[in-house]
């Protein structure tokens, strides 16, 4: 039950807004620059043809610019419910006069949603915390939350905004810095998936505004001057741990060009996985007998679930998209065919999806100490390089970019190939397609420590300056499209 002192914190809001309407529709207007700009950095983060419920929608500008399948406003303010009924008129979107943080307003909604997104709204309510709680039933485990609010350190501009009447003088509200908002979140069971630092400068300057918050303002240090911050988070895995299932079955894709030696050690040592899993050659015109050897291996095992596809394009990720094209599995796993990454390993993967300790498992070679000549010093640099701006690139900590272990729900890649398009075919190695896309979706990246083994046979598929230069091109381009939105 919510106290008096919550229903007249939401009565004077209410009053604020529906008494200042058209005043705070003007001071939108002439703030367009600001309005559109938020709208396109959430829009980049929250794929069109989603579930989305805003709150605090106000006249429904962001929810339509969203472009859902089914979007859901509710806002306290009658008048910014009716403008917004009128205004985006749509058989997608439905706008509600109510207090979100009502339990009776929130049993009439269209749940579960994909995305939830608040806008300087937390600053609002009367307990953050609770409000947070609340939402949990709206939820379904792939659920992300947004929360974006003004930074502390831009208080005293907005305060003088006010008193030039650049902006109206806000009701009660709470400056809570992103700190303490995660905190809350966490408290409420949701698990933070990243951070975010968005706009320079809110003002429409030619050139300069663009150059300022598109560019310089994602710099590290220089994002810490941002007027606005966003944190992205997800329910908590123990909310949902029983709509996982304990052993999912898995579709191991092993891609293989030339690597003859390592066939019939390498299906010794795979192991045992849940029920229906199976593991996927995909070879891929090798010079030397890969083909003959795969077959062999699998005539020997008719009881082992081996499978043997043939590419017909080129390149590791036109390998990795086919295996996964084929697969059957709930679980899609990426698995080396040098067993640089022993196969023992793969259950540790398949492990931290079904316990909900990440969305994508990433493996990490660069933990414990490698063995013999696994990794040329060179190599070892560029690895930590392309971890640092990776890192910087998804928002998220990944140590080892390159490892082409990685595992992830079939339901969750299906999601990354639908939003191929944002970024294109552009991935040979079939690595950062993942990465990137599973960035823009907001899953939850996490490192698994791994030890790195020397290859047996054969030489390695990779260029160290070619595909350096390569990856620096890739990475340049998922800037563009990730970072400077």
């Amino acid at each position: 039950m919510r106290s008096d002192r919550a229903d007249s914190m939401i009565d004077e809001i209410r009053l604020f807004y529906d008494e200042r309407h058209d005043r705070l529709d003007r001071i939108r207007r002439r703030l367009r620059y600001f309005f559109q700009y938020l709208a396109r950095i959430i829009k980049a983060r929250v794929p069109s043809g989603l579930r989305v419920l805003e709150i605090g929608c106000g006249a429904g500008d962001l929810l339509s610019a969203l472009d859902p399948s089914l979007g859901v406003g509710v806002d306290v303010s009658a008048r910014a419910v009716e403008a917004a009924r009128v205004r985006h008129a749509s058989e997608n979107l439905k706008f509600i006069d109510g207090d979100a943080t009502d339990p009776a307003v929130l049993a009439r909604l269209p749940a579960p949603f994909d995305a939830i997104v608040l806008v300087n709204v937390v600053t609002q309510l009367s307990d953050v915390q609770r409000a947070i709680e609340s939402l949990h039933p709206l939820c379904h485990p792939r659920t992300r939350l947004l929360i974006y609010s003004y930074s502390r350190l831009w208080q005293p501009i907005l305060r003088l905004a006010e008193l030039l009447g650049f902006r109206e003088r806000q009701p009660v509200d709470s400056w809570l810095p992103p700190e303490e908002v995660m905190n809350m979140l966490t408290l409420a069971d949701f698990e933070i998936v990243r951070e975010d630092q968005q706009i320079l400068c809110p003002i429409g300057l030619p050139l300069v505004s663009n150059f300022l918050n598109r560019y310089l303002g994602h710099l590290p240090f220089v994002s810490s001057l941002s007027l606005m911050y966003g944190v992205i988070a997800r329910p908590a895995p123990h909310r949902t741990a029983h709509l996982r299932a304990a052993d999912p079955s898995v579709s191991v894709v092993i891609p293989c060009r030339n690597e003859s030696g390592h066939i019939r050690p390498l299906v010794e040592r795979l192991p045992a996985l849940g029920p229906g899993s199976e593991f996927i050659f995909v070879e891929g015109r090798s010079e030397d007998d890969t083909e003959a050897e795969i077959l062999r291996v699998i005539a020997e095992n008719p009881d082992r679930p081996l499978r043997l596809l043939k590419q017909t394009g080129r390149g590791k990720g036109d390998a990795v998209r086919l295996g996964f094209a084929e697969a059957r599995g709930e679980v899609l796993l990426i698995l080396d065919s040098d067993m640089g990454v022993a196969p023992e390993d793969v259950p540790l993967f398949v492990q931290a999806l079904a316990r909900g300790k990440a969305e994508m498992v990433n493996g990490s070679r660069l933990v414990y100490p490698m063995e013999g000549r696994a990794m040329r010093f060179l190599n070892l640099l560029a690895n930590k390089f392309f971890a640092l701006l990776f890192s910087w690139l998804l928002g998220q900590l990944v140590r080892d970019t390159l490892c082409g272990t990685k595992a992830l729900y079939r339901s969750d890649y299906e999601a990354i190939a639908r939003a191929r398009s944002y970024f294109g075919d552009f991935d040979p190695f079939g690595d950062f397609d993942l990465l990137f896309g599973a960035a823009r979706l907001n899953l939850r990246i996490r490192d698994l420590a791994v030890r790195y083994h020397a290859r047996r046979y054969g030489k390695t598929n990779i260029s160290r300056f070619r595909h350096g230069l390569l990856l620096l091109r890739m990475s340049l381009f998922a800037a563009r499209k990730l970072k400077f939105t």
